[in-house]
């Protein structure tokens, strides 16, 4: 369903995540895909964890995982690394407390809520659909607003360290 939706869109592509590391390890060519929904004329918005920032190493200490979350989510941006500088496709880093990670496909959306203490993995995962009424997912959609609009613009120098800073 992941790609079938992803391969699908046509207007916008929106993930929220910590790491997300299962979203490029299930499918090494998943930035190829993104580059070439973003070239039909969809808007590619991925936003992950800042693995500097606070919340990260709040959700890493409740896992039980320390530092590690940090290291998957610095893992995971090397998949999306061909993705800078492509029209179409940007990636931010956030420092939220995240209760869902948030997978949004046109008017598709795929909503994995966060169990205390648990991975993004051991939970449970809810596919929604936009209708004309106001509803769940307008309110998703809304909070991967928020959550991007405080967000940083990842950018990856040539030594592969990470380095952002806001642009207003």
């Amino acid at each position: 369903m992941w790609l079938s939706l992803l391969l699908e869109a046509e207007q916008c592509i929106n993930v929220l995540v910590f790491s997300g590391t299962f979203f490029a390890q299930s499918n090494p060519r998943i930035a190829t895909m993104l580059a070439q929904r973003a070239a039909a004329g969809a808007r590619v918005r991925l936003c992950f964890g800042d693995p500097q920032g606070h919340a990260v190493a709040i959700r890493g200490r409740e896992e039980g995982i320390g530092d590690a979350l940090a290291a998957k989510v610095r893992a995971s941006l090397t998949y999306y690394r061909p993705l800078l500088g492509t029209p179409g496709c940007e990636i931010r880093l956030h420092d939220t407390t995240l209760y869902n990670s948030l997978f949004r496909y046109d008017n598709d959306l795929l909503v994995n809520p966060h169990v205390w203490g648990q991975p993004a993995s051991a939970n449970p995962l809810l596919h929604l659909q936009k209708t004309p009424e106001t509803g769940w997912f307008d309110g998703y959609a809304t909070s991967f607003d928020a959550v991007w609009d405080s967000a940083r613009p990842w950018t990856d120098d040539a030594e592969g360290a990470q380095s952002h800073g806001r642009q207003d």
